[in-house]
């Protein structure tokens, strides 16, 4: 048995969110449904739709 109890679960903040794709928990897009993360926002964006504009 072990001495600690498991950790709780976040229920808000930044620890409770996570990146589907990646499961980090760093700065996490949420607009639109997406949740991923800024890195992974940043591969797949062209695939999903999303045009940079200069």
């Amino acid at each position: 048995m072990g001495k600690y109890k498991p950790p709780k679960l976040k229920k808000y903040g930044k620890g409770s969110r996570v990146c589907i794709r990646c499961g980090s928990h760093g700065p996490i897009i949420r607009r639109y449904g997406l949740y991923l993360c800024r890195q992974c926002f940043r591969e797949v964006a062209v695939s999903i739709g999303f045009r940079k504009y200069n």
